[in-house]
């Protein structure tokens, strides 16, 4: 990736991962990502704010190098995670003389993950400021986004929140700034429901810290620069809100096709109701996509056969990833299909303790549904629906 310009004295020296296909070892990205990196020369004193995955090294010291700074002073570490802070030991082989600024609980965590000494550190607090000449940094600590030591940094002259992973995207792009926003929220959908929704209390208030600063550009650690901020702040008081969508989420797995007989029918009859479905199969998932459907949906039922007297493996793991996520559902059930018993349901429903929705009583059929069944399904969907409604989904 060659240099960009943000403003005057403000580059893009990060790095584009276009191959990269999972995140976390968990969510498929089918658009990459970026580790962004932005270098701020001003008339004294030069900062680099965070530097990128490790892997990815080599093409950030060349643009480092093609930026040519004449020193770098301080680098500003944002979060201690290593996509954003694995290069900084390499920096500071080629910039000895350069100060890593950060508080004190990213300090603590950079000790222990980079092994750095204490004396490369400046250990700064909320609200400080550091100057540069004409370029003023001013530290904004928003934690749990999505680390309890996470900042943004606030360039005052220029009006630009460098939020690191705060507003992100996962996306590889040849242009520095947001061109189609639409494709840019989906991706920042994305990634917030992976590692931002369990911690929408704590977004909510950082939202509302920020509500103090005019910002003109909002500059992440993944994906492209917002020119136009409200885009994505407004995207986020969306999702961050009470409000959920009249949507129903079907996360399934059937074996010899009962389950998914009855996920068919309950498909059919929340279509009937007016309400919008969304069945996902479970042995061709998109985890991503559970994530992003679960960020606004009212209602989550869980699908599966019994397995040795228990719920499948994939139902498991995807009752375990959506009780910590902590979505904001509003209804929760499961049905399953049984051949000669067990525990599948309970199994399930225990591990869900994280959701504060109102459970329905589990629906439980031996084998192929009935014509008894399929009533019984009738009602529990009549059920599901009602709750959803008292429930003020729009």
């Amino acid at each position: 990736m060659a240099v960009r310009k943000l403003v005057e004295h403000v580059f893009a020296v990060g790095a584009i991962d276009w191959d990269r296909k999972l995140f976390d070892e968990l969510i498929p990205l089918p658009d990459g990502t970026s580790y962004n990196s932005y270098l701020i020369i001003g008339k004294e004193k030069t900062a680099l704010i965070d530097t990128v995955e490790p892997e990815k090294k080599e093409e950030f010291l060349n643009n480092l190098k093609a930026a040519n700074p004449q020193k770098i002073d301080y680098i500003i570490s944002s979060h201690a995670e290593q996509d954003h802070s694995g290069c900084i030991p390499d920096v500071l082989k080629l910039y000895p003389n350069a100060k890593v600024v950060t508080n004190a609980k990213c300090k603590s965590f950079l000790k222990e993950f980079l092994l750095l000494k204490d004396d490369v550190f400046i250990e700064i607090n909320d609200g400080d400021t550091l100057d540069l000449g004409g370029k003023t940094l001013k530290f904004i600590f928003t934690p749990w986004v999505h680390w309890p030591e996470t900042m943004s940094t606030y360039l005052v002259e220029d009006k630009i929140l460098f939020s690191c992973d705060f507003f992100g995207s996962h996306r590889a792009a040849s242009h520095l700034f947001v061109e189609n926003s639409h494709r840019v929220i989906v991706d920042a959908k994305r990634y917030y429901a992976e590692i931002m929704m369990p911690f929408r209390v704590q977004i909510r208030k950082n939202i509302e810290k920020l509500g103090e600063y005019d910002i003109k550009y909002i500059a992440p650690s993944h994906g492209p620069v917002y020119p136009d901020p409200k885009i994505i702040i407004d995207a986020y008081k969306g999702w961050i809100s009470d409000e959920v969508n009249k949507k129903v989420l079907i996360p399934y797995v059937s074996m010899h096709g009962s389950t998914k007989k009855i996920v068919e029918y309950l498909t059919d009859k929340f279509i009937e109701n007016n309400v919008e479905v969304i069945p996902i199969n479970l042995t061709v998932a998109d985890v991503g996509q559970i994530a992003m459907e679960l960020v606004d949906s009212a209602g989550v039922i869980f699908a599966t056969p019994y397995v040795l007297a228990g719920a499948h493996p994939a139902v498991v793991s995807t009752a375990y990833l959506t009780n910590a996520l902590r979505p904001k559902v509003k209804v929760a059930s499961i049905v399953a299909s049984y051949g000669w018993g067990g525990m599948g349901t309970k199994q399930i429903q225990g591990m869900l303790s994280n959701l504060k929705a109102e459970f329905v009583e589990p629906l439980l059929i031996k084998g192929f549904p009935k014509e008894e069944d399929f009533k019984k399904l009738d009602e529990f969907s009549k059920t599901i629906t009602n709750k959803i409604i008292q429930g003020g989904a729009v």
